[in-house]
């Protein structure tokens, strides 16, 4: 049975809040540089009843509506990749999930529609009885040549929870997350067994590959699902969760014979040294300013890998609680820090991770990381040089501190990555952000604006006609002459990359630039340079 997916290779993406690429553009330019193997995006389109949209503060990547998609569309063909659309159904509301499921169906351009159903907390806990009037509404909606896929978690105690025999009449192909690396199990064993769970059901199988597995099991994983089940197409979950020392175990063309190498050459990176502290490790410390017992101070659950999890309410002014994890490196490098934050007691928006050790700084980096928008996931807080012979290289500090009342923090566990077999650099990092003005001393100087320079107007003042407001900073320097600017060169703010450079009306002409991202936090931010005299 032919389907859309024979021959291709495919990256699942959940939301634009769980990426860094700001825009389609910049995702697509990502997938093209690091990964051009891939061929198909299959971006989540709804959640049961709502647009995905809903639950997305990236307004250029969210899909909030047909428009939406059909810009996805149009951006992916452009560059010679096909959109396939995923959605979460969970049989709460047959008919407004299924107008989502058929808006989408009906645009131009999309390929297929995979249906994620699996039995848990946010997914499909509805039963057997809602299934067949969901889905005949659907194939009513969009015919029946459409393909629909169902995307599940193919262990065998999970398989008669979802009723796959209520689904068999309306769609055409599974596809299984097998994620050994998240099931702390073999990877040939959850294979093995996903394969042979589903064996029976008559429609063709392909594999959802971890997409930040250790590399050198991604690489026999690929080879392996073709080689042994005679996998025609392989998808990888997801992007924003695959760097680049991943993006060349899922750069394969299916069946492409390569033989997984576990020592890539100089030019691609690997994961060396691993380090994981969890609160139940030796290396994790807790403690209070309160003279309060940390067992008091904080409650703990036991989380998705098995460890403890603590978690407190967030304060709005006096931190009261601490928590610090040490990796105690062995080894000189750079390394991958990143995060684990749990599916539960993680609602604050504004946790404050604080860094120490990095080679080059004498003060603490604080890095911010919304936990609200995690699930269940490592979040990456960036890449280090680290001294091992510097007792504070790689400890990490967290607090309650957040300024919100209402929330609550979670303290789970932090992961060291060695990086080996690239040498990263400042090349594409940006260490800060200079003024745009002045001489190249001013500019290195600690005042915002240098100088004599000023702002004559104000950033986010309203104008005079009282709808709008002013989004930038007018700089001016009128010592020792009244408009001393005049003719003066504008600078970049940091280093990036141009993206728009041409006049425009009461503008003139306006330079905007993607700025590479923050060493620090890896935030990427855009600088717009307007009323520009001349540009070279």
């Amino acid at each position: 049975m032919a389907t859309p997916y024979d021959g291709k290779v495919g990256v699942w993406h959940w939301k634009g809040d769980s990426i860094a690429e700001e825009t389609i553009e910049d995702m697509v330019s990502t997938i093209k540089r690091w990964a051009p193997a891939v061929k198909q995006v299959w971006v989540k389109t709804s959640d049961g009843e709502y647009w995905q949209g809903q639950f997305d503060t990236d307004r250029d990547l969210a899909i909030d509506g047909v428009a939406s998609v059909d810009k996805w569309v149009r951006i992916l063909e452009a560059n010679g990749m096909e959109f396939h659309a995923w959605a979460v159904v969970k049989g709460e509301n047959v008919a407004g999930e299924s107008d989502r499921i058929i808006e989408v169906c009906n645009r131009p351009g999309v390929k297929s529609m995979v249906l994620d159903v699996e039995p848990y907390a946010g997914f499909w806990q509805a039963g057997k009885e809602p299934i067949r009037p969901l889905m005949t509404r659907i194939r009513r909606g969009i015919g029946g040549r459409f393909h629909i896929a169902m995307a599940v978690d193919p262990r065998p105690q999970h398989k008669p929870r979802i009723y796959p025999e209520e689904w068999r009449p309306f769609v055409n192909s599974v596809h299984l997350q097998v994620y050994w690396e998240t099931f702390q199990r073999d990877m040939r064993e959850v294979l093995n067994e996903g394969f042979s769970t589903w064996a029976d059901y008559g429609l063709p199988l392909f594999p959802v590959l971890p997409g930040a597995a250790p590399v050198n099991e991604m690489n026999e994983a690929r080879q392996f699902v073709v080689d042994r089940f005679k996998a025609t197409g392989i998808s990888w979950w997801r992007f924003g969760i695959i760097g680049p020392v991943e993006f060349p175990a899922i750069n394969h063309d299916i069946g492409d014979g390569d033989d997984p190498d576990p020592t890539p050459p100089p030019s691609q990176g690997r994961y060396g040294i691993e380090v994981v502290v969890n609160p139940d490790s030796a290396q994790f410390r807790a403690g209070t300013h309160t003279g309060q017992a940390p067992e008091e101070a904080f409650d703990s659950f036991r989380g998705t890998w098995g460890w403890s999890v603590k978690y407190t309410d967030t304060v709005p002014s006096t931190s009261t609680v601490w928590a610090r994890w040490d990796p105690q490196l062995v080894a000189s490098g750079w390394y991958e820090v990143s995060a684990f934050v749990p599916n539960r007691h993680a609602t604050t928006t504004r946790a404050r991770f604080k860094l120490h050790g990095v080679l080059g700084r004498s003060t603490e980096l604080e890095i911010p990381v919304r936990q609200a928008s995690y699930y269940n996931l490592w979040v990456p807080l960036g890449v280090y040089q680290f001294d091992a012979n510097d007792a504070t290289a790689g400890v990490v500090f967290l607090n309650d501190l957040t300024g919100e009342n209402d929330k609550e923090i979670a303290f789970d566990a932090v992961r060291w990555r060695q990086i080996v077999g690239i040498t990263p650099t400042d090349k594409y990092l940006a260490d800060g952000y200079d003024s745009p003005v002045g001489t190249a001393s001013e500019r290195r100087g600690s005042q915002v604006w240098p100088g004599n320079w000023f702002d004559a107007t104000g950033y986010d003042v309203l104008y005079r006609s009282g709808t709008s407001y002013h989004t930038g900073a007018d700089l001016n320097m009128n010592e020792p002459y009244w408009d001393a600017d005049a003719h003066s060169p504008v600078y970049a703010s940091a280093s990036g990359v141009v993206t728009y450079a041409d006049r425009l009306p009461g503008w003139g002409n306006v330079i905007v630039i993607r700025h590479d991202p923050l060493i620090t936090n890896g935030e990427v931010r855009y600088g717009r340079y307007a009323h520009v005299e001349e540009m070279r």
